[in-house]
């Protein structure tokens, strides 16, 4: 904005005192001192308010006015409140600097002026930025030469000041500017989160919302679609470090058409998906129609290069199932929910912390039977290209969002299997706030070192976010294969992955995962016990400890489960419980006293791990 523009608005009670000839220098910030040298804090370019509180003698003026005119402000304005007038000797000086001088008028606050300048200015750069994003706009049109949406990221922070960052609904970082803060995973996923919250409670963008102390707001890429549902686990957000709710429609319009030119890149990296989706269909329905083996390995012959560039050994293979499901009043509500799994998994099989829009340009997805199934390929040998590199945990992300106490899918059978697991799965005790599993740098998500994926580890870190898009009408679950080494074990492979997705279905929760590992473990058969069973079984052994437990406060179900995990260990248990061996010895006394069992026979043990394990 021009100086001339502040004397256009009586609201602002400026009046001009000298320097009529400059009143076209442009106005680029707001800046309000009563220091005697302010320099410091000057970049030029300022209007500078100040109540002239370092006025003590006329010979003040001149340091203080020569001090602005070398720093570059575009004028001075001096409230009238502290001395009742502007001294002359402050005209004078102005006058030798040539640097326009305003009075403020006692009535009006520093603050009203600076709020009318930071918006005027605000509002036209962002007008100035608009007529970029419109060139921008038809490079990306027109093919991949404009940058994609970092460049425009970078302009908004450039020259608007305004961080911002395309996430996916997972919280991964697709684009982001090139410099400045960065975004943390757990800060990310919370913000995918509240925006898919928003999302379904039928609320317009963009939605504000606050994540560790900084204001957000949060632009769809897209809108208008007949049921969010459709798109809410799978399409992208603009994230920008501001609250837009006193933001002028100029600017707003600005950022949403920020989001058409990211909605043009989402376009672009679907249509990339296209070659891989149909390879894996291919495949798949080979696989399900029984073909022959020397028929699926010609046809993963192709499919390898394409999957794997640049990997000269022929890959082992995992297989993915995952299933969106929603509750609808409306069978012809006609969602299609491979299709929404099919994107979903997409995301779900990359690893959080990956930046860009092509990360799942090693993964092949396909659908069948409302279900989507995901072909991926494991480096020969079942560890991955950036081995060399070591696994790194992932340290940014909330604890309370990612991991709660025990596994992911809330099943008893992690104890097991977790000890079993490598040490790349395991928590870092070297980073607290470390989700449960690790990334490679060049993966899947969830890859373990030679083993390959794991089901809990696929969902550590995404299942805050995705159970919020889900919300009270959603469910998904995931089951994972263990790797194969030959075409012949593929078509097991599929039927091992749907099998633990099952497993997963049985289990409550809006968002579950069950692996390969687990159906050789008791917890496949839990699931399936009918309700009425289960709570007769449970009830019989638990009822008498827990009614015991309520009146006397003795502690003999958590007694009893630290008991069996410590495998009827009298000394591991009583440390763990940090209790004395004699009390320890008194509590299991009063257990069997209470329910009639020996938990020195095998199958009183048994009996009672079941049902706490169903309970």
């Amino acid at each position: 904005m021009r100086l001339r523009a502040l004397l256009e608005n009586d609201s602002l009670g400026l009046r001009l005192l000298g320097g009529e000839d400059e009143l076209d220098r442009t106005v680029r910030g707001v800046m309000t001192t009563d220091l005697r040298d302010p320099s410091r804090y000057l970049a030029g370019g300022e209007l500078v308010l100040t109540g002239l509180a370092w006025h003590h003698a006329p010979e003040d003026s001149e340091p203080f006015v020569q001090i602005l005119a070398t720093a570059g402000v575009a004028g001075l304005a001096a409230g009238e409140a502290e001395l009742g007038m502007v001294p002359e000797d402050l005209v004078i000086a102005c006058a030798r600097h040539r640097l326009p001088l305003f009075s403020v008028t006692e009535d009006v606050a520093f603050a009203t002026i600076t709020e009318h300048v930071v918006r005027q200015v605000s509002t036209e750069r962002a007008g100035d930025l608009a007529a970029v994003v419109e060139r921008h706009r038809r490079l990306m049109s027109s093919g991949p030469a404009g940058g994609g949406p970092d460049a425009v990221l970078d302009l908004l922070g450039s020259d608007l000041d305004l961080p911002a960052w395309v996430l996916s609904p997972t919280g991964r970082q697709i684009a982001g500017p090139s410099e400045g803060p960065t975004l943390p995973h757990g800060t990310a996923a919370r913000l995918a989160g509240a925006h898919m919250a928003a999302v379904r409670s039928g609320r317009r963008g963009p939605h504000r919302t606050v994540a560790d102390k900084v204001a957000y707001s949060l632009f769809p890429v897209r809108e208008g679609v007949r049921d969010a549902r459709e798109t809410v686990l799978s399409d992208w957000l603009l994230a920008v470090a501001a609250d837009t709710g006193d933001w002028p429609a100029e600017r707003l319009d600005l950022l949403n058409g920020v989001t058409q030119l990211i909605a043009v890149e989402r376009d672009r990296r679907d249509a990339s998906r296209t070659v891989r989706r149909r390879l894996a269909q291919e495949v798949l329905e080979l696989v399900q129609t029984g073909a022959p083996p020397g028929e699926i390995a010609a046809r993963l012959r192709v499919a390898a290069p394409v999957l794997l560039p640049g990997l000269g050994a022929a890959p082992h293979w995992q297989v993915v199932v995952a299933r969106v499901e929603w509750e609808t009043s409306d069978p012809a509500a006609g969602l299609d929910g491979g299709a929404i799994a099919q994107s979903l998994l997409e995301e779900l099989l990359v690893d959080p912390r990956t930046t860009g829009p092509d990360g799942s340009d090693r993964v092949a997805v396909a659908k069948a039977d409302g279900e989507a199934i995901a072909l991926v390929p494991l480096p020969a040998g079942g560890e991955r290209e950036s081995d060399e590199a070591g696994i790194a945990g992932q340290s940014d992300a909330a604890p309370d969002a990612v991991t709660g106490p025990g596994p992911v899918d809330g099943s008893a059978a992690s104890g097991a299997s977790a000890r079993n697991r490598p040490d790349s799965l395991r928590p870092d005790s070297s980073q607290p706030d470390s989700p449960r599993s690790a990334y490679g740098a060049a993966g899947p998500a969830g890859l373990g070192r030679g083993e390959g994926m794991h089901a809990d580890a696929l969902l550590a870190a995404v299942t805050e976010p995705l159970a919020r898009g889900l919300a009270d009408d959603g469910r998904l679950t995931l089951g994972v294969s263990a790797a194969v080494h030959s075409p012949e074990g593929l078509r097991g492979a599929l039927e091992e992955a749907r099998h633990a997705r099952r497993v997963a279905a049985a289990r409550p929760g809006a968002v579950r995962a069950a692996g390969h590992e687990e159906l050789a473990s008791h917890v496949l058969l839990l699931p399936f016990v009918p309700d009425d069973v289960r709570r007769a079984f449970t009830a019989r052994l638990l009822d008498p400890l827990r009614e015991y437990d309520r009146k006397h406060r003795a502690e003999l179900v958590p007694t009893l489960d630290a008991f069996l995990s410590s495998d009827g260990s009298w000394t591991r248990c009583a440390a763990r419980l940090h209790l004395h061996v004699n009390t320890l010895r008194y509590r299991v006394s009063r257990i069997e006293q209470l329910t009639g069992r020996d938990l020195s026979r095998l199958e009183d043990k048994l009996d009672f791990f079941l049902a706490l394990r169903m309970s």
